[in-house]
């Protein structure tokens, strides 16, 4: 249904209104924070009581299985001292609690070689969804730790889960398609009541964490140091996400998500994420260790680390808010809709980024519909994003807000933002021709270099920006803005230095454009523009 163009601006004024050898940095997992876990479980069912060793030689499956069934008998709590617990996968049960005390440690035993016969991880079960999502998404048993249709679950402690035998997913090691293989720290599918709490997980393969399907979700105080991404939230609700740090150079580190995994469209809706450290540039296992080892210069690493939304976006995402995070060496933040999602009322506030490698800020409304056919494009309507600072941005990217033809993002609201970029910009740039790319996936570089270095926004209804600030730390030749086939775009003061002959805004087929107190330009009322630059 039409809005119209005062109850649009409606909305928008309301919305402002032990390890003894790890091989991997011997991570000691307390050096990056003090961590405040509850305390130790009385009554409890100790592994080592049903022949856990904990001596990381032995395989420790079949005792840790056998204390979680006998505490599922009446409810309790499995308890991990100090000690390696080498391990395949570990069924979770309802009404029981994992507890991993300090020095303990679960490992992920290695997968057995091809054709041998040993022991090896829970088989992926079948999917018959699994053509519209990765395989990751998909399958859920071939995990360390896993548990489906659970409910009052919990893994507690501040002891340390090491994915060292898992797969990645890709690249060198075993491939997660192969028989015996697992390829995630903690998986959890159609579970409900569910608390994850002041543990840490290292080199978590795919996924540290997979929530497919869970409602009354928590995650608090976790540390996640990882070769892929740090957590999933995927078709879940009411969920939160707090106190968290999450260091993922090769991937993202918070990642709602909503897949056709289940086999039907659910959204990820009502959830929380704030208090929480999203990083790409430091090597694994120093965010734990206390260390904090960047990366060498020359060594390439995608650095992605970041917030983000999609790219699985069948069901959609509603009624979301970030704050108070801060994001550092990795990627901007990305809100995606592309497989026929509803994306809507998304608040995100204070927010603090410094080097940051892509676009600061990435919203996309596109058309990839990956997912079952005759599903209309989605809508991205009501985001609110508010009081972000940037510092040493790189400046290929500006920060992008891009619908496509005949399906333009709707009603966003922008305020309060400073994005301080490295700036070098051409005139050769700022001829850019950016390509529509409606069924790509979806990604800050996906258009190629921006023609313009503060905000790239194009298939745009409802817009409203104020306070916002543009600082080049050299000079750039490209224009600060550019709005293409934009309705209804009202803007306050907007600064953004540019050198003589430069201009600030490039404006394209626009219809409704407002701008005030933005010296040194005039304020400037447009009923409709073709093309033309302020």
């Amino acid at each position: 249904m039409p809005v119209d163009r005062n109850s649009r601006r409606g909305f928008l004024h309301l919305a402002g209104a032990g390890l003894a050898a790890t091989g991997i940095g011997v991570p000691g997992h307390a050096g990056a924070r003090q961590k405040t876990a509850s305390a130790p479980p009385t009554g409890d069912f100790n592994v080592r009581s049903f022949g856990a060793a904990g001596d990381g030689q032995r395989l420790d499956t079949n005792g840790v299985n056998k204390a979680i069934e006998a505490a599922a008998a009446s409810g309790g709590t499995v308890y991990f001292p100090a000690g390696s617990y080498l391990c395949h996968s570990i069924h979770l049960r309802s009404k029981v609690a994992l507890y991993l005390d300090r020095g303990a440690t679960i490992v992920a035993a290695d997968s057995p070689a091809a054709g041998s016969g040993g022991p090896a991880y829970d088989a992926a079960e079948p999917n018959a969804w699994d053509h519209y999502q990765d395989f990751g998404h998909s399958h859920f048993h071939n995990s360390l730790i896993w548990g489906e249709g659970l409910e009052g679950v919990s893994i507690l402690g501040p002891g340390l889960i090491w994915g060292k035998g898992l797969s990645r997913g890709w690249g060198p090691g075993p491939k997660a398609e192969d028989p015996g293989v697992a390829n995630k720290a903690i998986s959890l599918k159609n579970c409900r009541n569910i608390t994850l709490r002041d543990f840490s997980i290292l080199h978590g393969g795919h996924f540290g964490i997979l929530a497919t399907g869970v409602d009354n979700l928590t995650i608090d105080n976790l540390l996640i140091d990882t070769n892929r991404d740090g957590m999933d939230i995927d078709c879940c609700r009411n969920v939160r996400i707090s106190n968290c740090s999450v260091n993922s150079p090769w991937d993202d580190a918070i990642c709602p998500k909503s897949s056709f995994a289940l086999g039907y469209a659910r959204a990820t809706e009502n959830v929380t994420i704030t208090n929480c450290y999203v990083s790409g540039d430091y090597q694994e296992g120093t965010l734990l260790d206390g260390t904090w080892k960047r990366f060498d210069p020359g060594f390439k690493v995608p650095r992605t680390g970041r917030i983000k939304f999609g790219t699985e976006s069948n069901g959609g995402f509603k009624n979301i808010t970030v704050s108070n995070c801060v994001f550092e060496a990795c990627s901007g933040l990305a809100l995606e809709a592309v497989d026929g999602a509803l994306l809507e009322d998304i608040a995100i506030t204070n927010i603090a980024m410094r080097e940051i490698t892509t676009a600061p800020i990435f919203l996309r409304l596109g058309s990839r519909m990956r997912g079952p056919k005759d599903v209309a494009v989605g809508q991205l309507r009501r985001v609110s994003i508010s009081n972000i600072v940037c510092s040493n941005s790189a400046s290929r990217f500006a920060s992008i807000i891009s619908g496509i033809p005949d399906h333009p993002i709707e009603d966003v609201r922008l305020s309060n933002i400073y994005i301080q970029h490295r700036g070098g910009g051409t005139q050769a740039d700022a001829g850019i021709a950016v390509a529509e790319r409606e069924n790509a996936y979806p990604e800050p570089d996906m258009f190629g270099a921006t023609p313009v270095h503060g905000f790239y926004i194009r298939h745009v209804k409802g817009l409203e920006m104020s306070h916002i600030e543009i600082e080049p730390m050299a000079p750039d030749a490209r224009p600060a803005f550019a709005l293409e086939n934009v309705q209804s775009a009202d803007l306050l003061r907007i600064r953004a230095p540019q050198p003589s002959g430069v201009p600030t805004f490039a404006l394209k087929s626009v219809e409704d454009f407002n701008l005030y107190l933005s010296r040194p330009l005039p304020d400037t009322h447009f009923d409709h523009v073709d093309e033309k630059k302020l």
